[in-house]
């Protein structure tokens, strides 16, 4: 049996005003769970462009400023899938929110980070369990 490594993903926290943007997984690991934009990390590909990339994948929108966030260590046991999670935190700039890939997101929206929708991506919920806040 090969030796399974974990995966490395990016979630891009990205504000407008004093909210952030989820969106409600339709499948895959987390499915029904709320989640920032994001994906898998790709080779050569640098974090801040993946960001960028997988924002406008999903959702159709320009970002800019985009700074790194700290990082969580995401062991999914049911599934049997583990990722290194970094986060990027980014400001909104411009474009309509589309539900690009309907197949894996339901919809997107905003909330203010202190009133977050349940139940969050086991990434968003060990983020917050380090106390880091997007706006500070």
């Amino acid at each position: 049996m090969k030796e399974q490594r974990p995966q490395v993903g990016v979630g891009v926290i990205v504000r407008k005003g004093n909210k952030v943007l989820l969106g409600r997984r339709k499948s895959g690991h987390g499915s029904g769970s709320w989640s920032f934009p994001g994906g898998h990390l790709e080779s050569d590909e640098q974090i801040e462009e993946c960001a960028a990339r997988e924002v406008r994948e999903e959702t159709g929108i320009l970002i800019s400023v985009l700074r790194r966030g700290p990082f969580t260590n995401d062991i999914f046991s049911e599934e049997r899938m583990h990722y290194v999670t970094l986060f990027v935190v980014a400001d909104y700039v411009l474009g309509d929110i589309k539900t690009r890939e309907p197949d894996k997101c339901e919809r997107w929206e905003w909330f203010e980070w202190n009133d977050l929708p349940r139940p969050l991506f086991l990434p968003i919920q060990n983020l917050l369990k380090t106390g880091f806040d997007p706006f500070s």
